[in-house]
């Protein structure tokens, strides 16, 4: 540890230039750097020194061990950095250290085991400089965490500390250093990012003697540690920034103000400062100058508050940490009634480097009204958690996906956090927002200080908001009535809305307290308190509707609408612990018929769903979420006798003529639930066979046609009545069933049409639509079929058309998508099967000539390469052609699955009709209903291709909607949730079960043939499987008395 004083600039390089050579020296032996960050003395990391330090001694070696700061990577801790060769190890235990020693650092063998791997290839990366969450960073502020011991000042001198102060104190003026900061561009990174050098400016202007220098070293923000980690990393840092300061304004004391909660950051300051004074850094006549200067620490109590400048000043004097009007501004009036600089921890630490390398330099990064770079927080449901540095400018999906690894368990991204509970929330269609201060502002958001919590789909944005509402509530000083009362009251509307009693003309008064907050309240934590809720009621509206007007809460978070997060996922509201739990006590009729309460179509949703209830299964928070599909699967295809839920037969309605056209999985579900209702409806359907898509385009290995067919004849069986071979516009008009005394008229044609890929050569020979060939097999069980097929496309027809094609006998099947294969839209299991099966995919290819030969025959198709740019709409990266990469693939058979559309104005036949943005008729979600009055939509016909449950959800909503229209009144009964009796004990462990894989037939039986893939479990297996469920509906249904069940 330094003893010597350093009186001068020459004494100050002569420590450095030894603790240089002693450095250099010391290069021939291996270095350790452990992180004594908090997070990862937390997770053990000094235990793990310690081991090392005692197999050191034992084996009588020389290594060094250096105890660093934060190194970023929070989630991977406790981590390390082995040198030579900067090996970076993730996620060491106690276990480890014994392996380090003896592979790595005796015998220089890296553990291959411990290294960070790329998310992407999921290769093994050894160097640090090498790992994409540090190689896309610019370190500034973070430049010495995690390189240098912070607890010893010589370590920091090394490094040029200090050396940035001697410069100012004896190279340059007060105005000179306060004229190099405002030419970096350097603003505030406190919040508002007001200019820094302005500030200094200002307070350095203001009349009087006595000044102080104040770092707000509080961090109040949820999920925020950035001050925290510099503190305990870099603390010298801080204090050199600090005195530039001072010497700038003319201060010659100074303040930091950290919150208590941070004991190690207090720690690692104190004897900071402790040294600094010890040598002569703190003190009077500082480096032999005139310049004279000291520094205290005072800790806050944790108030949020007080991050607001004159509530903090306020609490340095020893009063309750209130905000003050302003003006006068703290520079004027400040900590004492005296002029006060206020910046923040990464403010400071800025400094030094500024006038080291110059503001040139430091301007050259950053945008154009905001330089340099931005220290985040990067927290949430984000796979590389922690500390991240990036240019101020980066995108936010930059951020997310480049350094933070992208969205846990291949979720989808669906917010940002931004700005703490004073900043708001960004959606996905935003993913390429820089992130600066202006435009940040644009979309109510702020940059904050810098905390960003990243939500996937298991958030809900309705209880985000809630949460930080109720915390500026519970933070708020009560000095001013906009922020205490205006708060409160918007809380409990939000409040309201989360159990389910929210009422549409609650969005207009949280909009209008929002706005009365915004220009009222005293201070700039009040006028931004309303930022979250203001936000997310701007990027999230349909949420917002779904819990008022539905009662819905599609992420299963809020716990007044939500049964069991499965049931909420499912489009349908299958009760799915129920009849889980019924199968686990082999009661398959009962669970069947609870089943088609909600859904008709059980043993077809067994098969085709897209199960978005297992995405939100919490058994996978403890291993993986249970086999929903798999134990519906067994349960269905024990049905011995025809399972037919509960009907309510009525006269009246039967004699009411109802015409559904179309018999796919919305017009018949529409049927079913009104045939439920005692009506007797019509279905139309074009083609001779009902069953829409599910007939016409599903190859038979998914789903077999008897399957559909026993459950298509149960609904005939309700009083459905199906008539075949009638088209839409062909054989009959809107005009004519209205004639024909039809009252209601439910409109489910799909979306049947496909659409084109719009290049040369396209009406060639051998070029057909995914839709086409599908169907003209299914319906005529032959189709022509190439040698080399190329499917165009990446959504589940052009999956299918593939399997199907090699099926039929194709030599070769490549699929093409212009996307990366992640983002296929087509189920990944099936994706993963026509793999197996031997499809070849190629991503990020696009076709752009379909090539022809002289008999007008497709021969081949020039495709190029794509490259992912740019964040779109949808939250994932726009393809972009690469020109110089163009190749020819051969083929004599291009199939192209690419969207599909809907002739309206064909269909319709005169009849206007509002559409929707797409192009597809508008219905209102909740009942069906056209703009036309009578006329109901639903299915594809409204939303373009979408999931079979999601047509038989819209089929249903739509049954409501129209018996609504007929009486006046709802008899959805089916709608109110039934108690399960099962035997449930809420204290037992959970099953110890795995889930198990669907059984499938192998590769080689699939040739040739059509027969089905996935086959049942037995029933052993089906009971352990439904014995995994959590049952996280207990206790939120009523029995027949009145009691839970």
């Amino acid at each position: 540890m330094l003893t010597d004083k350093i009186l001068s600039l020459k004494d100050l390089n002569r420590i450095k230039d030894a603790a240089v050579a002693e450095k250099v020296k010391r290069s021939i032996y291996k270095e350790v750097l452990i992180c004594a960050g908090g997070g990862c003395i937390a997770s053990g990391s000094l235990q793990i020194k310690k081991r090392l330090e005692e197999k050191i001694e034992k084996n009588g070696v020389v290594i060094d061990i250096v105890e660093t700061g934060c190194l970023g990577p929070c989630a991977k801790g406790p981590v390390m950095v082995v040198n030579p060769g900067h090996v970076f190890y993730e996620n060491v235990t106690l276990d480890d250290v014994d392996q380090i020693f003896e592979e790595h650092l005796f015998k220089g063998k890296i553990v291959e085991r411990l290294l960070h791997r790329n998310f992407e290839t999921n290769k093994p990366v050894s160097d640090i400089k090498d790992v994409d969450f540090f190689k896309r960073q610019t370190k500034i502020v973070l430049r010495n965490c995690g390189t240098i011991d912070p607890q010893n000042i010589v370590d920091y001198i090394r490094v040029d500390g200090y050396q940035a102060l001697a410069k100012a104190l004896t190279m340059m003026s007060a105005d000179q250093i306060i004229d190099e900061v405002k030419k970096s561009g350097l603003r505030g990174r406190g919040g508002a990012g007001f200019s820094t050098g302005m500030k200094w400016e200002f307070t350095r202007k203001a009349p009087g003697s006595v000044k102080y220098a104040i770092c707000n070293a509080d961090e109040g923000d949820p999920g925020a540690f950035m001050n925290r980690s510099v503190l305990e990393g870099d603390p010298h840092s801080v204090i050199e920034g600090m005195m530039i300061a001072g010497f700038a304004i003319g201060a010659k004391q100074g303040f930091v103000y950290v919150r208590a909660e941070y004991p190690l950051a207090v720690s690692r300051l104190m004897k900071a400062i402790e040294q600094a004074r010890a040598c002569g850094l703190l003190g009077k006549n500082i480096l032999g100058t005139d310049f004279s200067f000291d520094l205290d620490i005072r800790m806050g109590s944790g108030a949020f508050v007080c991050g607001e400048e004159t509530a903090l000043m306020a609490s340095l004097e020893g009063k309750r940490g209130e905000p003050r009007p302003r003006p006068p501004f703290p520079a004027i009036k400040g900590l004492w009634g005296k002029p006060s600089l206020l910046n923040n921890v990464e403010t400071y630490v800025n400094v030094p480097i500024i006038l080291l390398k110059g503001a040139d330099w430091f301007a050259s990064m950053g945008t154009e009204k905001s330089k340099g770079t931005k220290v985040f927080a990067l927290a949430g449901a984000v796979n590389n958690t922690g500390l991240v540095e990036v240019p101020i400018g980066t995108s936010l999906g930059e951020l997310i996906y480049d350094i933070g690894g992208g969205i846990k368990n291949g979720k989808e991204f669906k917010a940002a956090q931004i700005g703490g509970p004073s900043g708001g929330c960004i959606p996905k269609q935003h993913l390429n927002v820089p992130l600066d201060y202006d435009t940040l502002v644009e979309l109510g958001a702020i940059m904050g200080s810098g905390g960003l919590i990243v939500m996937d789909d298991d958030s809900c944005i309705v209880d985000v908001a809630r949460f930080f509402l109720e915390f500026v509530q519970d933070e708020s000083c009560g000095k001013c009535v906009p922020c205490r009362v205006g708060s409160k009251r918007m809380l409990e509307i939000l409040e309201k809305i989360c159990k389910g009693e929210g009422k549409p003309e609650h969005i207009k008064k949280l909009l209008e307290l929002g706005e009365g907050i915004k220009d009222a309240s005293l201070c700039g934590l009040g006028y931004t308190s309303a930022n979250p809720v203001r936000s997310t009621l701007r990027h999230f509206p349909k949420e917002y509707e779904e819990h008022i007007r539905d009662k819905h809460c599609e992420a299963g978070v809020c716990p007044d609408l939500v049964r069991a997060p499965c049931q909420s996922a499912c489009p349908a509201g299958v009760d799915i612990p129920g009849f889980i739990a019924l199968t686990g006590e082999e009661r398959y009729a009962e669970a069947l018929k609870l089943h088609r309460e909600r859904n008709p179509f059980a043993a077809v949703c067994a098969r085709v769903c897209f199960h978005t209830c297992e995405d939100k299964c919490r058994r996978a928070t403890l291993d993986t979420s249970v086999s929903i599909r798999g134990i519906k699967r067994f349960m269905v295809d024990q049905e011995i006798v025809v399972q037919i839920p509960e009907i309510h037969h009525n006269e009246a309605n039967a004699k009411r003529k109802i015409a559904i056209v179309g018999a796919g999985p919305a017009g018949l579900s529409c049927a079913y639930f009104l045939a439920r209702l005692g009506y007797r409806p019509t279905v139309f359907e074009k083609e001779m066979r009902p069953g829409g898509m599910l007939v016409q385009t599903i190859p038979a290995y998914r789903l077999p046609r008897e399957t559909l067919a026993r459950e298509i004849r149960m609904i005939e069986q309700l009083g459905v009545e199906i008539e075949t071979g009638k088209a839409l516009g062909r054989d009959f008009t809107i005009d004519s069933l209205k004639k024909h005394g039809y009252e209601a008229i439910f409109i489910a044609v799909g979306a049947p049409e496909s659409v084109r890929l719009g290049l040369d050569g396209e009406a060639s020979g051998g070029v057909v639509d995914a839709l086409d060939f599908l169907r003209t097999y299914n319906i005529r069980g032959s189709v022509p079929v190439g040698k080399k097929v190329v499917v165009v496309g990446g959504g589940n027809a052009a999956i299918d058309a593939s399997r199907s094609a090699l099926r039929l006998g194709a030599q070769e099947v490549t699929v093409v998508y212009r996307r990366s294969q992640n983002e296929m839209p087509a189920y990944a299991e099936e994706v993963d099967e026509a793999l197996h099966e031997g499809v070849k995919i190629l991503p990020l290819t696009h076709p752009i000539e379909i090539k022809k030969d002289k008999d007008g025959k497709v021969c081949g198709l020039k495709c190029i390469h794509m490259k992912l740019g740019d964040f779109d709409q949808t939250g994932r990266r726009r393809p972009t052609a690469n020109a110089e990469d163009v190749f020819d693939m051969e083929t004599d058979q291009v199939i192209v699955a690419i969207g599909q559309k809907m002739d309206v104005k064909k269909l319709l036949d005169g009849v206007t009709m509002k559409l929707s943005e797409r192009n597809f008729i508008y219905a209102d979600p909740v009942l069906g209903k056209t703009s036309v009055e009578g006329i109901f939509a639903g299915g594809d016909a409204t939303t373009g291709p979408s999931s079979v449950v999601m047509a038989i959800s819209s089929g249903e909503h739509a049954a409501v909607g129209i018996d609504q229209y007929l009486t006046g009144e709802e008899h959805a009964f089916w709608r109110v949730q039934k108690a399960v009796k099962v035997d449930f004990d809420p204290d037992a462990d959970p099953a110890p079960y795995p889930r198990d894989p669907l059984r499938l037939i192998d590769v080689a039986r699939r040739k040739h043939n059509f027969d089905e893939v996935e086959q049942s479990w037995n029933e052993g297996v089906a009971r352990r499987q439904a014995k995994r469920c959590l049952r996280c509906d207990y206790g939120k249904c009523l029995d027949e008395k009145g009691g839970k069940a």
